[in-house]
């Protein structure tokens, strides 16, 4: 008898257990699935940022000087993924666009955004060839220009600047400036943007800028991330894409910025790839 209902209980424990899991599990998923993920890319002295929606959709903003990007997608994508939705050159340097010529051969590309300034490189001029050679959908960056990518959880990349035509334009100024936003979500991603464009947007939206994540401009340069715009974005991180390089950066001054407004910063060269991850209110981070 003992035995027959020491039986009946364990039967009980399994069928209660497996009850649970089917109830719970379906919400964990779900909640993980609520997800918007923002990779800053650990590709040496250059910029690559990879984001993927909750819905699946993904964007590659700047890819790096060379093909350590591919592999460096190959830690934050799914094994078999071989297409982006859309590859954005935040402006024509090659520390910046130098490694998505490889993408460009490795993935299927939907579309293509650039700030429309142009450069006399070889890099620039294989890159382009790849575009028109993948038929990706070429996108003007200009500012009020929205990209949406989640459109159930409003989820959305504006652009900020340039506002204007950028021919002849020196390419770090020409550089795109884009918010990304997922409900009180926002990330700030400013490619090479120096402290000339900083003021001009400080000085005519600085509302606008205010975000909980700003990838700083230029590396870290003094050129860039003034003390003004810092006040303005009032960020909770500071991304720093940066490897070994020659340039000092990221610039003594720039830090000394941040520690006099007590913005933490991450940088690729000591943590590796940094993945945020945000249900579009509570933002946590880690690094590969």
């Amino acid at each position: 008898m003992i035995k027959l209902l020491r039986t009946h209980y364990l039967w009980f424990l399994t069928l209660f257990f497996l009850l649970a899991n089917l109830l719970v599990w379906p919400k964990v998923l779900a909640e993980r699935q609520a997800l918007l993920k923002v990779a800053f890319l650990d590709i040496g002295q250059g910029d690559a940022i990879y984001i993927e929606a909750p819905n699946g959709n993904q964007i590659l903003l700047d890819g790096g000087r060379g093909r350590q990007v591919l592999a460096a997608l190959g830690e934050v994508m799914p094994f078999s993924d071989r297409s982006l939705d859309l590859v954005i050159a935040s402006h024509p340097d090659a520390d910046h666009i130098g490694g998505l010529v490889d993408v460009f051969d490795r993935y299927e590309i939907g579309g293509f955004m650039e700030s429309g300034v142009a450069a006399e490189t070889e890099v620039y001029g294989f890159l382009q060839e790849r575009v028109k050679a993948e038929g990706a959908k070429p996108v003007l960056a200009r500012r009020g220009t929205i990209i949406t990518l989640d459109a159930a959880r409003q989820i959305y990349l504006t652009v900020l600047f340039p506002d204007r035509d950028t021919t002849g334009m020196e390419t770090n100024e020409a550089s795109i400036i884009a918010k990304l936003t997922y409900g009180e979500s926002d990330f700030l991603l400013t490619g090479d943007s120096p402290m000339k464009i900083e003021e001009y947007l400080t000085g005519s939206d600085a509302e606008s800028l205010a975000s909980e994540v700003l990838k700083l401009g230029h590396h870290g340069s003094k050129t860039s991330s003034s003390a003004e715009f810092l006040a303005a974005v009032k960020p909770a991180y500071a991304i720093i894409s940066v490897g070994k390089n020659s340039y000092g950066h990221p610039s003594p001054e720039v830090l000394d910025r941040l520690e006099k407004a007590q913005i933490p910063s991450l940088r690729t060269d000591e943590e590796g790839t940094i993945i945020f991850e945000t249900d579009g209110k509570k933002i946590t981070w880690r690094s590969i």
